[in-house]
């Protein structure tokens, strides 16, 4: 399974290590920056790696920014994301299981190395159910289907 992983400034440190250990137990990582803790914005990071698993060429992905959030909100707002920031295995695991998350971003400032790894073995072995999960799935694509075109749901009304 190829990984693409990438962080801020913030979440640089966190990256290195996660970086390290993946590599160490024989995983394909693809780093997509920041290569220092020099002050950086996170949306070009979140779009890499959006990028990257959206068009095939990596089947997950991992960021890394202060809380998780902003690079969540980033990467979401690439085609074919469907990314979760997540502090607890249970959270990564419904994510992976009932919203088939193919990014996990993670809070540097909450956890600490072998948290995050322990987040991201669950987040790579988690499968994906189907089922009613599929059918929710396929209504949120519906949603970004309308907003694309520029229209709201039957019965909605369009603000002037």
């Amino acid at each position: 399974m190829r990984i693409a992983i990438a962080a801020d400034h913030a979440g640089f440190a966190l990256k290195e290590k996660l970086l390290r250990r993946l590599a160490g137990e024989g995983r394909e990582v693809v780093d997509f920056g920041t290569h220092s803790d020099r002050s950086c914005d996170y949306p070009e990071f979140a779009e890499r790696v959006g990028r990257e698993v959206a068009e095939g060429r990596a089947e997950r992905g991992i960021l890394v920014c202060s809380t998780g959030i902003g690079m969540a909100i980033a990467a979401n707002k690439v085609d074919g994301v469907r990314a979760a920031p997540a502090e607890f295995e249970e959270e990564v695991r419904l994510t992976r299981e009932h919203n088939d998350a193919n990014v996990l971003t993670l809070g540097a400032r909450f956890m600490d190395e072998d948290r995050a790894v322990e987040l991201i073995r669950v987040f790579l072995s988690a499968e994906f159910q189907g089922g009613r999960h599929a059918r929710r799935l396929a209504e949120i694509a519906e949603i970004e289907k309308r907003n694309l075109q520029g229209h709201t749901p039957s019965g909605g009304h369009e603000s002037t």
